[in-house]
């Protein structure tokens, strides 16, 4: 098995009609979310999350991977050494 690794997900959601999708896919994943906070930044339009991951590298890239396909959406990880 793989060996897991604390990572930080950071995603900034610039279309709205993306949030739906999003909400899926952490749902999908919630098993190695440790954490997560959304700040919505209504006079940029914008929302801000921050999510903290307990998991094997592969399945953070591929969370990170799914979320930074949708429309509107960027998102960045920062991996743990450890």
């Amino acid at each position: 098995m793989e060996e897991k690794r604390i990572a930080v997900l950071s995603v900034i959601v610039e279309k709205r009609e993306s949030a739906e999708q999003l909400n899926s896919y952490l749902s999908a994943y919630g098993e190695y979310i440790v954490g997560r906070m959304g700040i919505p930044y209504r006079e940029k339009g914008v929302s801000v999350l921050c999510i903290i991951l307990d998991a094997p590298v592969s399945v953070t890239n591929a969370l990170t991977g799914k979320i930074g396909q949708l429309d509107g959406v960027t998102a960045k990880t920062l991996f743990s050494q450890y």
